[in-house]
């Protein structure tokens, strides 16, 4: 092969958070990556610095955890401005506070253990696919991405092709993508600065605008909008001289003598592809929707499209069933426009001005209700995500296996610890009998087949029979008795039986 073209299975284009996850996604699964990125080398901005309860303990499942130390947990987070406590049943309540340069740092880390083939420095200019038989791949078809580096042009011939290269992404444009919604109404300006003193605020609503600041490890960050303020259109990052002056006028203090290390904008853009699967290539994160970052949601959203799509990626090309590949889009898009639609609500209350006041006072008699907070932290925190997954009713089909710890012989592991070993299927087997023992299930190459019974009494997992869980955690059948749907719920997510 010359030194100007590469042979793999998938050609990922953007090596952000979201492009690593999916990276190292498909190394597990055996898939040959390489990962085009523009930047030349890591970035040292944090746009995002919020992980939610679900994020974590995906990354628990794949025993990242202990690689970002101990990031600070913040219980309390917000719908709109509005305080709301974010702690639910699971082992990461609230939100986790975590730099974004970190959180690319560690995935990045894992992804080159795993060998996946990272090439920095490469701007995609050129898409070419091809599904007929002349110039044929090992499947039928390929996917050509042309990327402009220092020495030349590389070109990267792959079975399939995953954008996960930002809202501005070069994928959705040379593939002409549809991407309806509404481009940004009002903005919010931000800045992490040095060398201010000025008050915590949180969200504090003043007369002529909205005001944040919050300071970490001296550094503070702010952001401010002003009311009735409309968004520019830019071809750029605002500049500090912007944030200086609508900072001055919303809150009368002086910030000017503030050293910026990181200045930029976020509008209220709402957007969403009519569709994530374009034939052999595929869209995920702010590649895929595109919405302003209110309570880290994007980058949560982006990260757990990655998660689905990985594993079902890497099966297709091990020879599960085509329809496999195509549940991605619709178990992520509809995940995808219920956050878009809360997004948006946050904004409109967020960003509005006394007109809005009404609402929010509402809103926030309606929080002080257990069940409203829950489901509000729920929707925000993705623990709440349950995707039709089709077989017999049962109360977990569809949603993540719940966080529980587990008798197994003389181990007590979580089932998140569980999940961390097979790259196929989980069938726990929690009937009578003594936990660690073979099960009375025929040998199968797709599962990995667990007999254990809950440590503690009154688990989620309680009274159940058997629970199939898919790689990335969520339940594909469930029974209390019997396995009426057992063998088409495997046929379905994992394959006929070899």
């Amino acid at each position: 092969m010359a030194p100007d073209r590469l042979e793999t299975q998938v050609i990922v284009v953007g090596a952000g958070p979201v492009g690593l996850m999916l990276a190292g996604e498909l190394r597990l699964g055996g898939v040959d990556v390489v990962v085009l990125e523009q930047r030349r080398g890591p970035t040292q901005e944090s746009r995002a610095s919020t992980l939610h309860a679900r994020t974590m303990e995906i990354l628990d499942s794949r025993g990242l955890l202990p690689d970002f130390g101990e990031p600070p947990n913040e219980p309390r987070g917000h719908f709109g401005g509005i305080p709301l406590d974010l702690a639910l049943p699971g082992p990461y309540p609230g939100q986790w506070k975590v730099p974004q340069a970190r959180t690319e740092a560690v995935l990045e880390e894992w992804v080159l253990s795993l060998g996946a083939d990272i090439r920095c420095g490469h701007e995609l200019h050129e898409l070419r696919t091809a599904d007929d038989d002349e110039d044929r791949g090992a499947d039928g078809g390929y996917v050509e991405a042309v990327a402009a580096g220092r020495e030349g042009d590389l070109t990267v011939r792959g079975s399939f092709l995953v954008a996960c290269d930002g809202e501005d992404s070069t994928v959705r444009r040379l593939t002409g993508a549809r991407f309806p919604g509404q481009d940004a109404q009002r903005e919010l300006l931000r800045a992490d600065v040095e060398g201010i003193e000025v008050p915590g605020r949180r969200f504090e609503r003043l007369p002529d605008g909205l005001a944040i600041a919050a300071r970490r490890d001296g550094v503070t960050r702010v952001m401010v909008h002003e009311f009735g303020s409309t968004a520019p259109v830019r071809t750029g990052d605002a500049s500090f001289d912007e944030i200086v002056t609508a900072w001055k006028r919303v809150t009368g203090e002086d910030i000017s003598g503030g050293t910026p290390l990181w200045v930029n904008s976020f509008g209220d853009t709402n957007r969403q592809l009519v569709h994530y699967r374009h034939g052999r290539v595929l869209f995920a994160g702010d590649a895929a929707h595109r919405q302003m970052p209110i309570g880290g949601q994007a980058l949560n959203l982006g990260l757990q499209d990655a998660f689905n799509l990985g594993w079902k990626l890497a099966a297709a090309l091990g020879g599960a069933p085509p329809e496999l590949l195509d549940t991605y889009h619709d178990e992520r898009h509809a995940v995808g426009r219920r956050v878009l639609a809360n997004i948006r609500a946050q904004a409109m209350m967020l960003l509005g001005g006394p007109e809005v006041n009404p609402l929010r006072a509402v809103l926030t008699e309606l929080i002080a209700h257990e069940d409203v907070r829950a489901h509000l932290a729920g929707m925000i925190s993705g623990l709440d995500v349950r995707y039709r997954v089709g077989g017999p009713a049962h109360r977990l089909l569809g949603t993540r296996l719940p966080p529980t710890r587990l008798r197994v012989g003389d181990r007590q592991p979580t089932t998140t610890e569980l999940l961390r070993a097979p790259r196929c299927g989980l069938l726990l087997d929690l009937r009578d009998g003594p936990a660690g023992t073979p099960a009375a299930t025929p040998p199968d190459d797709r599962i990995a087949v667990v007999r254990a019974a809950p440590a503690h009494p009154g688990s989620a997992l309680e009274g159940v029979g058997r629970v199939l869980v898919r790689p990335d955690g969520h339940v594909a059948w469930a029974a209390d008795h019997g396995d009426d749907g057992l063998p088409a719920a495997l046929d379905r997510w994992f394959g006929p039986r070899r």
